[in-house]
């Protein structure tokens, strides 16, 4: 009866975790999202919004980090069991990374904001968004239902958003060599770029996580990289 108990409990602190992922991952996709929207209509005020916000996701972080360490010491779970629980900390991470970087992106737009646009960048950038945002989403989605699949997928798509940021990153040193006077602009969306790309990265993590969790073991192939700038390690640190 004591065993039923414990293993009882144990199910409730797991289901309880992912809970926490949940709301997490929400609260991170809602910051991509708000980041672009704000690049796109030049609202200093959602971009301040956004930096505050961040806070929210530092702090879910870390309630879900003290909660993985008391379950840890409290259920002592094994195998499949400690997989699981430490993926939600893996992925906890993964989150909070996305939350600095959308930061960023607001840092960024504030500045942006008394800038000439660059044509045609923008919406690329929305785009890029918008199919970062779709993986970090389909990436949780694995993750709940455990479909090693659908994280799969997601890691391909990478490639994609790689892709994207190569056909971007080319066009701004197009603007940057016609205009001189487009340098400092397009540095800012550079590293804007750069900073999506990365999130795209930290959701094809996640997705490695849900393989992890189904088959015992992280995927043996490196994800293809179409990441072939330059500058590609030149963007900035998250946080």
């Amino acid at each position: 009866m004591t065993s039923q108990h414990i293993v009882s409990s144990f199910d409730r602190d797991l289901e309880a975790l992912q809970a926490m992922i949940v709301k997490m991952g929400s609260q991170a996709e809602k910051a991509i999202s708000n980041a672009i929207t704000a690049l796109e209509t030049r609202d200093m005020d959602l971009s301040q919004q956004i930096r505050r916000d961040d806070k929210i996701i530092d702090t879910m972080d870390e309630e879900i980090k003290s909660e993985t360490a008391r379950v840890l010491a409290l259920r002592a779970p094994t195998a499949g069991d400690l997989r699981t629980v430490l993926s939600v900390m893996s992925i906890s991470s993964h989150l909070e990374r996305c939350g600095d970087y959308a930061k960023n992106i607001a840092k960024r737009n504030t500045v942006l904001i008394d800038m000439t646009p660059i044509d045609g960048t923008v919406p690329a950038l929305r785009r890029m968004a918008r199919m970062v945002e779709q993986m970090l989403t389909d990436a949780l989605q694995a993750y709940i239902e455990r479909d090693a699949e659908k994280a799969e997928d997601v890691r391909t798509r990478d490639l994609e958003v790689d892709q994207m940021y190569n056909t971007l990153f080319r066009s701004l040193l197009t603007h940057m060599m016609e205009d001189p006077r487009n340098i400092t602009a397009s540095m800012h969306l550079h590293f804007i770029a750069k900073n999506i790309e990365r999130m795209g990265d930290h959701a094809t993590s996640i997705s490695d996580q849900t393989i992890y969790l189904v088959t015992g073991e992280m995927p043996d192939e490196d994800r293809p990289k179409g990441d072939t700038t330059a500058l590609g390690g030149a963007g900035e640190n998250a946080g």
